[in-house]
This record gives C-alpha cells, sequence and structure tokens, in this order.
C-alpha cells in the first residue's frame, strides 16, 4: 500500500539508518529485561517449595474472572474501574505495540489475521482504547497527587510513600498512548493530503483529534512527527518494560501468574512444609518462616505482585483500631528484603545473606496482632496470600520461644487439659445439667447416636456461652435429631491452636479428637462454633461432613421439622453479624439470614459492612487471651456499626462474636441501648 511518509524501516536520519534503531532499541531492552528477570527470579529458587499445580482448571477460571474480568476491582469502584479501563486498554493496544516494534523492521508487517475486516475493527477499537486509557491516566494522576485516599498513606516509619512512582508510571503509559495515536494521525493527515488510502480512524478519538490538528502541516512536519513519535514508542516501550521489574509496577508482569497459583481453598492453613507428612514433622530441624528463604515461592510471588492499592490495609480490623499492623507493608518490606538481598546492581553484585526476619523486617507485636479473619485476601484483586505468612512467622517465633506472655498460660493450659481455661476434662459436659428436661443428650463414650454436637471448649466452659451449647443442645432434639456429644473425650478443636503458631499441639488435638470421633460412628458432625467448623471441616481429615448449627436450622426450617413462631412485633430492630469463620473462611452467608427471616415480624436491618467485608470482633487466633497494644477495641467499632445501621440487637453465630459483642457494648456505654444473642438462643426463643 502506497503512503506518503517514509517509514521509520526506511527513513535516513543524518545519513544513518533509522531501521538501525529499530533493531538495537528492542535487542537492549530485551537483553536487559531478561538479566533483571533473572536476579528477581533468584530468591524464588531458594525458596521453600509450595504446591500449586492441582485444580488447573479452577486455576484457569481463577485468571479468567479475577485476572482477566477484573471481578475485585469494582469492589472500590472509582479506583477500580480506572483500572479496568487502563488494564482493558493495555491488553488492546498490546497487540499494537508488539506490531509496532516489527514494522520498525519490516513497513508491510501486519499481525496474522488483521489484514482483513478483523484489522479495521481492531484499528476503531485501539483509537478508543487509547483515548481511554489517556483519560484514565489523568484521573489516576488526580486521585494519585491530588485527592490522596488515605490507604495510600505511608506511615513514616515505613519509609516514603509511592505517589512519585505512581504517577511516573502513569506518564509513561500516556506517553506510549500519545506517541502512538501521533503516529498513527501523521501517517493519515499526510495520507488525506496526497490523495491516498488512508485509514479510518475512529471519531473523536485522540488519533483522529491528533489528524484534525495535522491535517494542513506540511509534509516535511508531518515527517518528522511520524518518525519522532515512533522513536519515542518504542523506547518508552522497552523503557517501561524494564522498569516494572524494579518497584511496585512489578505487578504488571507478576499479577497473572500470581492469581493463577493463588490459593484455591479456603478456611485450611498451609502444611508446615510442603512433602513432609505430619507424621514426619518431629523430623525438622525448624519449624515455620525465620528467614526471607524461609517463605514458599508463591509467598514471594505475592511479595512481588503487591500493587500498594492499599485494600487489605484498609479493611484490616488490626490496622482500623491501631495495632501495629498492616497487611500491605508485609508484601512491601518482604518486597524491599527481596529487591536489598538479590540486587541487579551493579552488575555481578553478590546476593547477601538473609538475617532472622522477626526484629529486623517484622516485629512481634506486628505479627501477634493478626487476628487471621480473612478480610486483607477477600479485598486482594490479584491473589496475595497473608494468613499463612503469618502463621509461618509465628510457627517460627514459637520455635524459637518467642512467646507472648498473656499467652503463655493458656497455651500451658491446652498442653495440660486440652482447653485454653484449663478446666477439668470431667466438667465438659457439666453445661448440659441446665438443660430442659425434654431434651436428652447422649454421652457417646457410652452410646451410639447418628450425628455428634462437637461443642468446643469456649462453649463448654465460659458460664455465659454454655447457654449457647444449651440452645443448640434444644434445638437439636426438638428437631428430632439422634445426636449426643463426646464429653470428656473431647479436646479443643485447634483452630487457633494452628493459627496461632503450635504445629505440634494442633497435631496432638487432631489426633485425639480425631480417633474419638471415628470410634463414635457417627454419621455427621454440627456444631455451633465457626471456629470448630472451620477446622473440623478444612484442617482434619478423614471425619464425617461437618454442618453449623445455622445451616441445620436453615433446613430443616424449610422441610417443616423446625417451626417458628411470630417476633409479634417487639419493636426491637435486628442485624446479622457475619463471624469470619462462618462467612469469609466458609462462604456461609444467606443460612443465618434465611433463619432470622422466618421469624414472622423480625425486622432485620444490614449494617454497611456485612457478607464478605464483615468487621472482624477481635476473638480469632487466640485473640480473646491477647492484650494488644491498640487504640480501640474491634468489637466496640462493631457496635457503632450496627447501631449506625439502627439496629439494637446484635444476632450473631459464633461463641467469640458474642463475648466480643457484649462486652463492647458494655464499654461502648451502650447497656440498655443495644443488645447481642447468638442465633441459636434466638432461635429457641421463637420455637414453637
Amino acid at each position: 500500500m502506497e503512503n506518503a511518509l517514509i517509514a521509520p524501516a526506511k527513513y535516513f536520519f543524518l545519513f544513518i539508518p533509522t531501521v538501525v534503531f529499530s533493531i538495537l532499541i528492542p535487542l537492549a531492552g530485551v537483553v536487559v529485561f531478561t538479566y533483571i528477570m533473572a536476579i528477581r527470579m533468584a530468591p524464588l529458587v531458594k525458596a521453600a517449595p509450595d504446591s500449586r499445580f492441582d485444580r488447573l482448571p479452577q486455576r484457569l477460571y481463577s485468571v479468567l474472572k479475577i485476572w482477566l474480568a477484573q471481578y475485585r476491582q469494582p469492589r472500590y469502584m472509582v479506583a477500580g474501574v480506572v483500572h479496568i479501563v487502563i488494564f482493558a486498554g493495555f491488553l488492546i493496544l498490546s497487540i499494537r505495540s508488539c506490531s509496532l516494534v516489527i514494522i520498525g523492521v519490516f513497513p508491510d508487517f501486519v499481525m496474522p489475521g488483521f489484514d482483513g475486516v478483523i484489522g479495521h475493527i481492531y484499528n476503531f477499537l485501539k483509537d478508543y482504547a487509547a483515548t481511554a486509557v489517556l483519560v484514565a491516566c489523568a484521573i489516576a494522576a488526580w486521585r494519585r497527587g491530588v485527592v490522596k485516599p488515605a490507604r495510600y498513606a505511608v506511615p513514616a516509619k515505613y519509609g516514603h510513600d509511592h505517589t512519585a512512582e505512581a504517577l511516573f508510571v502513569l506518564g509513561l503509559i500516556s506517553t506510549l498512548m500519545i506517541s502512538e495515536s501521533l503516529f498513527e494521525a501523521s501517517s493519515v493527515a499526510a495520507n488525506t493530503q496526497a490523495g491516498l488510502h488512508a485509514e479510518f480512524l475512529a471519531p473523536l478519538s485522540l488519533a483522529w483529534l491528533f489528524k484534525t490538528a495535522l491535517i494542513s502541516a506540511s509534509t516535511d512536519t508531518l515527517q518528522a512527527i511520524h518518525i519522532v513519535a515512533y522513536y519515542i514508542h518504542d523506547l518508552t516501550f522497552f523503557f517501561f518494560l524494564c522498569f516494572l521489574p524494579l518497584g511496585k509496577h512489578f505487578h504488571v508482569i507478576t499479577s497473572i501468574f500470581n492469581v493463577f497459583f493463588m490459593r484455591l481453598a479456603r478456611g485450611n492453613i498451609k502444611p508446615v512444609k510442603y512433602g513432609i507428612k505430619d507424621d514426619d514433622l518431629d523430623d525438622l530441624e525448624s519449624f515455620g518462616v525465620k528467614k526471607l528463604e524461609d517463605f514458599t515461592w508463591k509467598h514471594m510471588l505475592d511479595f512481588y505482585s503487591c500493587a500498594d492499592c492499599g485494600r487489605c490495609s484498609d479493611n484490616c480490623p488490626a490496622n482500623a483500631v491501631g495495632r501495629p499492623l498492616s497487611p500491605r507493608f508485609i508484601s512491601i518490606k518482604g518486597r524491599d528484603l527481596m529487591f536489598k538481598n538479590y540486587p541487579i546492581y551493579p552488575y555481578g553484585a553478590p546476593f547477601k545473606k538473609s538475617e532472622n526476619l522477626i526484629g529486623t523486617i517484622y516485629e512481634e507485636d506486628e505479627i501477634w496482632s493478626c487476628t487471621t479473619c480473612g478480610a486483607c485476601e477477600q479485598e486482594c484483586p490479584l491473589g496475595i496470600e497473608y494468613i499463612d505468612k503469618i502463621v509461618d512467622m509465628r510457627r517460627g517465633m514459637v520455635d524459637e520461644g518467642m512467646v507472648p506472655q498473656s499467652l503463655q498460660k493458656p497455651l500451658k493450659a491446652l498442653e495440660k487439659r486440652g482447653n485454653p481455661w484449663g478446666k477439668m476434662e470431667k466438667k465438659r459436659a457439666e453445661w448440659t445439667k441446665e438443660l430442659p428436661e425434654d431434651v436428652k443428650v447422649k454421652d457417646l463414650a457410652t452410646e451410639k447416636a447418628e450425628a455428634l454436637y462437637f461443642v468446643d471448649s469456649i462453649t463448654s466452659y465460659d458460664d455465659r456461652m454454655q447457654a449457647i451449647g444449651q440452645a443448640t443442645a434444644t434445638i437439636l432434639s426438638r428437631a428430632g435429631s439422634d445426636f449426643g456429644i463426646l464429653g470428656k473425650l473431647e479436646k479443643d478443636s485447634g483452630n487457633e491452636i494452628r493459627r496461632f503458631g503450635e504445629e505440634m499441639l494442633f497435631q496432638t488435638m487432631k489426633e485425639m479428637n480425631t480417633e474419638a470421633i471415628v470410634e463414635s460412628g457417627v454419621k455427621h458432625i454440627i456444631t455451633a462454633d465457626p471456629h470448630a467448623y472451620n477446622v473440623l471441616k478444612n484442617d482434619y481429615k478423614g471425619l464425617p461432613p461437618v454442618e453449623h448449627i445455622s445451616q441445620f436450622i436453615a433446613r430443616n426450617v424449610k422441610s417443616g421439622a423446625i417451626r417458628m413462631k411470630s417476633a409479634n412485633g417487639d419493636g426491637k430492630v435486628y442485624t446479622y453479624h457475619d463471624p469470619c469463620y462462618l462467612g469469609r473462611h466458609n462462604d456461609v452467608y444467606d443460612d443465618p439470614r434465611e433463619v432470622l427471616d422466618a421469624i414472622g415480624g423480625l425486622k432485620r436491618v444490614e449494617m454497611e459492612r456485612s457478607r464478605d467485608r464483615s468487621f472482624c470482633c477481635g476473638g480469632g487466633g487466640l485473640m480473646l487471651f491477647y492484650e494488644p497494644e491498640e487504640e480501640q477495641r474491634m468489637g466496640v467499632l462493631r457496635v457503632e456499626m450496627a447501631a449506625k445501621a439502627g439496629a439494637n440487637v446484635i444476632v450473631t453465630a459464633c461463641p467469640f462474636c458474642l463475648v466480643n459483642m457484649e462486652d463492647a457494648i458494655k464499654v461502648a456505654g451502650l447497656e440498655g441501648q443495644m443488645e447481642a444473642i447468638d442465633l441459636a438462643e434466638l432461635v429457641v426463643q421463637h420455637m414453637e
């Protein structure tokens, strides 16, 4: 096809054929990029193993949904939409950018399949894509530089923020959009002037605007713009490629891999070391993560993939109440350490020896502050994992004897008595003495039953929480369930023990409980404690199916086995608080709400933070016994959220949550105005 302008592959500048630059720029870019990536991959090669090649169809689906469709981005609507526009435009224009590199050497090159109608359609779309990306970059720059959302801020102890880098990258992206559009527009303007065939430009697009502005320019001017725009694009493209692995924008390269390898199962905790069976844990010389290379390669890939968007920390309850934890900086400090220990400059620089992470990169209180609620992982648009990293570091601290003073007593009690209160095993079933006469609970040590009610420690021993056990047993009995309890044979389920980092103690609890449950011969398990539900379902092996009491109630309400009477317009306004280990970790959101809605006349409202954005009560990971430094209790913030929603009754389905909610109501000075109740207790009040 005849063109009025000389292509970069045939142009001469000061007697030098510019095709030389068309070859040297990509060659230099690829060489430098390859070198940088080789250094960046070095720590991953030295890292601990990780098993991430299972369930390939589901992993591909995650890539399509979370990476390609940007499914999680609109959870922050403005920033999310802007990111989607830039991301989508980038994908569309990547084809054009790659073809431009080849055009610099072979001027008539056309991407295979793009020489007909598809090519015309693509050119139309890419013109608008470039325009949209430029506008989105301007909005993003304004937000970063002027609006400055709080989640982007960096406390002084963590160094400077990344605003300058973000603005620089937005400038590079804008340069790519402008240079590509100028390259195209100058050619179309020249061909139009010469009466030759000119490519159709999308009306009001960036290229169309440039063409309109240049339509009267001289051929020499258009020729100069054509060549200069091309090489600005070429240089920017390869500079950008090599710049990405140097900072937070590394995620542009790593995100697709991080999403592909992201965790698929929820609620569980990774093994101490992949490839090591539980029976062989005694043979390990060291437990957990103590140095950088103790992290798995996936967790190091997480560090590289953090986009520094702050969504994790913005949703972290520990961060919200002023504890010394911000998940975002778990990743950023990890990435900075990898960059420091594996330098790319000067060439041939030796790798540095890793030091202990705790006390240098991370602080003890920082790691102990996590409640393992999972809000950070739920929010991350790139599949970054935090709970396993934190648990692994806790394992390392426990292995070194670095245990907070307030947690030493409950740990010793667990070792001795199988519960953190240190109470006698024979007292586990004392709560049954206060049951109504028509409610019979079998002792599975001497009797057989179809179902096991796994009570767990807090409901067995806490005077207030025993009411949950009594309500649960009443519901099971009146619904016609043939059930029993393990009594003194039951040990703590171990959910908190494992997440605390005491792996060997967890294994002991698991073995004893598994043996007792299997020998009881029950066909399924029911519990009213989401923590027990989670660990029995996700961390134990070889058990019958596990069900939370809310699921049991909802199922039996639907079947008619449980009938509910009306609330009779009691004037109260109820709100349901989603426990982290029932909701985010196990996707049980609808059953408790269906149960509440089955009570006629009950007025229910939703808190702003509900379902997978629920706010942790503060009770996960042995936090009932931990004494953290914090500005305010998590439970108090949650009670205030309920009050803001117009509720005066908080319904939850977890004994840990109930403890914290009732305490928070007192601390907040809302006694007499607000109350908390467990779902099972509420149902018993309204059963016919």
